[in-house]
This record gives structure tokens, C-alpha cells and sequence, in this order.
């Protein structure tokens, strides 16, 4: 295994393997098994793109022999960054087949994200789209590659320009493909990103062992068969979208991936009615937009069978609407791009379906409720969730120390979260205990967004928390102190040194974050509360901003 990983134990992986679990294959053999299978059958669709598996296979051949024609290698880390098109699938196919390693990035990350992704990872390569709603990515690239002393390729969609190669250049770099060598399955195939607690993400290597095994294992659970049609609302690079089953567990099946281009139910009601969508995965602001536009919208939704909601916590109000509206069965996913995945089932009980996470994919995955101390809960009691099993990492990438803390002696992953188990043995998350704003779906560190803040001109103390969001979920609401004469002492209170909140936009937006990560609420305040220990009292503020909602 890639230096810097945690490789399960031999004898965890024997067992694994012996049970059947792990099969030896890895992804780019799992794509070569469905085109011999499918062959003509559609793989993809974007717009008015189409794309049979035979044709995608071929296509993962051409890139991969690009790749290495242009000095990719085996454990090369390559970031690669794109829009919900047909290339993402190809491209990670190729550079798995390859043996480099991927390492995925969202279509909002800008240029802090991307830096430290490449300067964590080593990368060697990037791949990028030229421009995606509006935004020049390759100033972000060349930013980031004259700050590196890896990365020395940049891959571009769109047309070639100085310093970048395009990918269709790629393409047609070799005549005759040749084969090359396989992949070792028990090896790392690409990097999701943590949510993390910390300033900025942390790798999570999945191996080809642990994601054929996840993606066919949902796969079945969510009873995919080649009939479906799996709409991809949410960016293909969250593992949600991925392998839950998502795209991957679609292409296992011999279904059919459509790509949407955003998760506006506007863009994603034509394509349910055009391809008859079966299956789709969302969270639940993005619910909640399918819910008020299906009151209005003529589009035949009929097609429907299956939505997968996760993300974040929702009320049984809300998803008592989602089946009825939508006209489909519901199912509650919980889940973390470190492994472990939970689902309720099509034939459960209605009240399990509406009010719990449901149970684990997997019979090999290993779930406990423990207290402070580690000692086993019982079901009905809260404490905080830890696993381990076939698909659930055993250490992040290079961060040893982070590693002896996230995990267990025996190698439970603790995960954070607060959780009770039901007498039936579903799932229910009540919290987290790891300060995290949930925002739509999207982790956003409450530390990250305080550092760009402090590092503001005018700021004194910011402290940053997630306040309750019917659209949202969670709002990201900030607390600052200003400085300055026209601070705290000032003439003119605490307000004298304010930014507005789009002002305050504006200035975090230009330290190159991401957008969803931005403050969705300020607060001018003369100081912040403390804990008796001198922390920043973050309850004492969620009480305040609850105050406030009341009020």
C-alpha cells in the first residue's frame, strides 16, 4: 500500500477475503467485466451526449495511455477537479487503471482548497476545466502550481493554452493502446476528502477492495438492476454521488448514469421525465426546493422509485412529504466518505423509514455506541458512535498523530457523531461532538471560516457557529469583535468597524475559499463569551442566535 496509509490488518483483510467480501478486483476490471456484459448499452448521458459502456471503456484505455505517454506513473497523486460530466467518469477510470492515485476536489474549491490538497497529497498533476459557471480555474492552477514543488502537469478541459495540456490532446496520444500492468486491488485508487474539524480536509484513501465491495454492496441493497437509471444530482466527487452506489454501483449493474449539471429541480425534472430516472440521491436542501417545485411543476416524475436522502438531520414533518410528493420510496442514508454507510430498506416498517438512519449495508460492518470511557451503550442510550469494517479506513493519509486519536487501539474509527441505537438496530445520529456546520450538505469547519476571519483587517475575536436552517439545514453565523478605535471602545460601540455581511462576503471570497463556506449571518458583539477555562462559550452563543430566532 501508497506510503502514509493504514492498511488493514493481514489477518482482518485474509478474513475479508475469504468471506467473499473482498474479491481482488479493482475498479478499472469491474468497467472492462460491465463492457463485455453491456457492451451497446447506454453508460452515460450528459445533454445530448450518450455513451455505451464499450465506449467508455475504450475511452479509459486512450486517456490511460495519454496519461503515461505525458509521465503520469503508478502513485503519482493527481487532484482532479470537474463538473458532472462525462470525462470525470473516464478520467478517474484511466488514472486508476494507471495506478496513479486520485485525489478528488469539488467544483467550488478555489484556490485555498486546491493548494493545500496538492501540498498534502504530493500531487504531481492536476486536472481542471477551463472554466465552469463563469469562474477561470487555470488562475487558480497556475496560482498553485508556482507555490508547489510537485506539481508540474496541468490537465485541462477546454482548449490547450500555455502551460496546460488538453485533455483531448490526451486522447489521441497513442495510436494503439497497450495493456498495463494491473493495479495491486488491495492498493489505494483515489482520495475522498474528510469533512474534518480541522482548518481544511484531510485525505481518505479507499482501496479498490474496500470501494468494489461498498458500491456493489449498496448496489444491491437499493436492488439496482440494469433496468435503472441513476440520476446524479450531487457532484460526482462526493462519495455520496460515487459509490452509494451512485455512478459506480450504476455501472456494476448494467444501469444507466445521467449526469445533471446542477441539482435545480428546473434542470432535473426534464431529465427524470426524459430518461426515466429511477433512482436519485440528495440532501435535504436540495430536497426541499424537488418538494415546493413538484407542487407546481408538469414534469411526469411517475418514473421514480427510489430517492436516497442524507446529509443532514431532518424532522419527520419533512419526510413524511418526500414519498407522497414525489410519488417514491424513501430512504434515509447515513454515511461518511470514511466507510461506514447506513440505509433504511424499501420493505421496512414506515415509521423505521421516516424517523431512523437505518442499519449498516453490511453484515462484516462492526457498529458501537460508547460512552466517554469507550464502554458499550445500550440501544436507547446516546453516546458517540464508532466502527470498523471491509469499507472503513483504519488511519487518514500521512497524519500519524491525528490517526492514534481518531481511532481506537483495536481500530474503531470514532466518528464523531452522537448516536442511539433502536431496539431494532437502526441507526438514529442526534448530534456531533466534532464542531462541524452541516450547510446544505456540505461540511464546513467552524475553525477554517474563524481563521479567514481573524485574518481580516478590523476583526478582533470571531467565533463562527451553525444555526438551524429549515432550507439549509445549518447557517453559518458569525460572531465578530471589532477592532480599531471604532471597536468594542469606540465611539461608536460595536458596530463602528462592521462590514456588511455582503462586504464581509466579498473580503473572505478573496482569500480563495470556497463559496459554501462563506458567512451566512454576522454578528457585531463587544466580546465573546468564555467557558470557565477562557474557551469561546459556543453554547452560550447557539443559545443567543436561538434567542434571537425566537424573538
Amino acid at each position: 500500500m501508497l506510503a502514509g496509509c493504514t492498511p488493514w490488518p493481514p489477518e482482518t483483510a485474509l478474513r475479508y477475503r475469504e468471506q467473499g467480501i473482498w474479491r481482488g478486483e479493482t475498479l478499472g476490471t469491474v468497467l472492462r467485466a460491465a463492457a463485455r456484459e453491456y457492451g451497446s448499452a447506454t453508460a452515460l448521458v450528459h445533454g445530448e451526449r450518450r455513451i455505451s459502456y464499450r465506449e467508455l471503456d475504450d475511452w479509459a484505455d486512450r486517456l490511460a495511455a495519454g496519461f503515461v505517454e505525458h509521465g503520469v506513473r503508478a502513485d503519482d497523486r493527481i487532484v482532479v477537479q470537474l463538473p458532472n460530466v462525462p470525462e470525470f467518469v473516464a478520467i478517474s477510470f484511466a488514472l486508476m487503471r494507471i495506478g496513479a492515485k486520485l485525489v478528488f476536489s469539488l467544483p467550488a474549491h478555489r484556490e485555498t482548497e486546491i493548494g493545500h490538497l496538492v501540498e498534502l497529497s504530493g500531487a504531481t498533476g492536476y486536472v481542471l476545466p477551463e472554466t465552469h459557471r463563469g469562474f477561470d480555474h487555470r488562475e487558480i492552477a497556475r496560482t498553485v502550481q508556482a507555490g508547489s514543488s510537485t506539481l508540474r502537469s496541468l490537465f485541462v478541459l477546454g482548449d490547450k493554452s500555455e502551460g496546460f495540456t488538453a485533455l483531448s490532446e490526451l486522447e489521441n496520444a497513442v495510436a494503439d493502446p497497450r495493456p498495463l500492468p494491473e493495479p495491486d486491488p488491495s492498493d489505494v485508487a483515489f482520495f475522498l476528502l474528510s469533512g474534518g474539524t480541522t482548518a481544511l480536509p484531510k485525505l481518505i484513501p479507499r482501496t479498490h477492495d474496500d470501494y468494489v465491495y461498498q458500491a456493489g454492496r449498496a448496489a444491491e441493497v437499493c436492488e439496482l438492476t440494469s433496468a435503472d437509471t441513476y440520476l446524479a444530482v450531487l457532484p460526482i466527487e462526493f462519495n455520496f454521488a460515487y459509490g452509494c452506489p451512485g455512478v459506480i454501483g450504476t455501472l456494476m449493474t448494467g444501469g444507466t448514469a445521467v449526469l445533471a449539471d446542477t441539482p435545480n429541480p428546473l434542470d432535473c425534472f426534464p431529465l427524470v421525465e426524459r430518461h426515466r430516472a429511477t433512482v436519485t440521491a440528495m440532501v435535504p436542501s436540495i430536497v426541499q426546493l424537488w418538494l415546493e417545485a413538484a407542487e407546481w411543476s408538469g414534469e411526469d416524475l411517475g418514473s421514480l422509485r427510489l430517492v436516497q436522502v442524507g446529509g443532514a438531520r431532518m424532522t419527520r414533518e419533512f419526510t413524511e412529504r418526500i414519498g407522497p410528493t414525489l410519488g417514491c420510496s424513501l430512504q434515509q442514508v447515513f454515511g461518511m466518505a470514511e466507510g461506514l454507510l447506513t440505509f433504511s430498506r424499501p420493505g421496512d416498517p414506515a415509521e423505521a423509514v421516516l424517523t431512523t438512519q437505518g442499519r449498516p449495508i453490511s453484515e462484516a460492518d462492526e457498529v458501537r455506541i460508547v460512552d466517554g470511557d469507550g464502554a458499550e451503550l445500550p440501544p436507547g442510550a446516546v453516546g458517540e458512535l464508532i466502527t470498523r469494517g471491509p469499507y472503513t479506513l483504519r488511519g487518514y493519509y500521512g497524519v500519524p498523530e491525528y490517526n492514534r486519536r481518531a481511532f481506537t487501539a483495536d481500530g474503531f474509527y470514532r466518528t464523531g457523531d452522537l448516536a442511539r441505537l433502536t431496539e431494532d438496530g437502526d441507526l438514529v445520529i442526534e448530534g456531533r461532538i466534532k464542531e462541524m456546520i452541516i450547510r446544505g450538505g456540505d461540511k464546513v469547519s467552524a475553525g477554517e471560516v474563524e481563521d479567514h476571519l481573524l485574518a481580516l483587517d478590523g476583526i478582533a475575536a470571531a467565533a463562527v457557529i451553525g444555526v438551524p436552517d429549515p432550507f439549509l439545514g445549518e447557517r453559518i453565523c458569525a460572531y465578530l469583535v471589532p477592532d480599531g478605535p471604532d471597536g468594542p471602545d469606540g465611539p461608536d460601540g460595536p458596530g463602528g468597524a462592521r462590514r456588511s455581511l455582503p462586504e464581509l462576503k466579498q473580503a473572505v471570497h478573496a482569500r480563495g475559499v470556497a463559496d459554501y463556506k462563506l458567512p451566512d449571518a454576522v454578528r457585531y458583539v463587544s466580546e465573546l463569551p468564555l467557558t470557565p477555562l477562557g474557551k469561546v462559550d459556543k453554547k452560550a452563543l447557539a443559545a443567543a442566535a436561538a434567542s434571537e430566532q425566537e424573538g
